[in-house]
């Protein structure tokens, strides 16, 4: 692992931010149902420049409040997709040391085609949640170190699908994790990823 520059602040130290604004996480919700309404859209010219509009006026907003990235709300936040917009969001509904289950809807934003889920967005979401889980009830940070993901059968888009991932086993600093994405009784993907906890002083 790279080590981190001198006087660099270890990512994982940083608490999540404790000044949430009011609304930022509807703001959030809102963005991502934006996403699959462009991916869905056709617009004319006159809606093309209008809405092209309309998102400068909000760069214009959003931009004055850039910071560094120990300051950022999204990716920290504690509430399902972490505030995240680029990561389908994982609800979680019961889980133990050893086992997550949850479910993720991929919304018309990830499509690939013929309404199956891109095949890219599959393994960005077994990422986030097993290196969530990899990381989750006390245990150190691990950064991914390897992930092999297996397509089973079509993952559809704006269908709730069920998510279960699952520690298999710890040996020395290496975590090894399995994760299933299934629609119904169908398994539409797996994954199996290797984590391996960080070194003091490792990026």
């Amino acid at each position: 692992m790279e080590a981190l520059p001198k006087n660099m602040p270890n990512w994982w130290d940083k608490p999540a931010p404790v000044t949430v604004p009011e609304g930022y996480a509807e703001f959030v919700e809102q963005f991502r149902v934006l996403q699959d309404v462009l991916t869905a859209a056709a617009p004319d010219a006159e809606q093309t420049r209008t809405a092209a509009g309309l998102v400068a006026q909000l760069i214009d907003v959003l931009a004055p409040a850039e910071t560094d990235e120990w300051s950022q709300l999204s990716g920290r936040l504690n509430a399902p997709g972490r505030g995240q917009t680029l990561v389908p969001v994982v609800h979680v509904e019961s889980e133990t040391e050893t086992q997550s289950r949850g479910t993720v809807r991929f919304g018309r934003h990830y499509l690939g085609g013929n309404n199956a889920a891109h095949g890219g967005a599959i393994p960005l979401l077994f990422d986030d949640a097993l290196g969530r889980f990899a990381n989750s009830h006390g245990r150190p940070i691990a950064r991914t170190a390897y992930l092999h993901v297996d397509y089973r059968s079509v993952t559809p888009v704006d269908t709730d699908l069920d998510v279960i991932v699952r520690f298999d086993r710890e040996e020395g600093r290496k975590r090894y994790l399995t994760g299933e994405i299934r629609h119904g009784e169908r398994l539409c993907a797996e994954a199996h990823g290797l984590f391996v906890v960080l070194r003091p002083g490792s990026a």
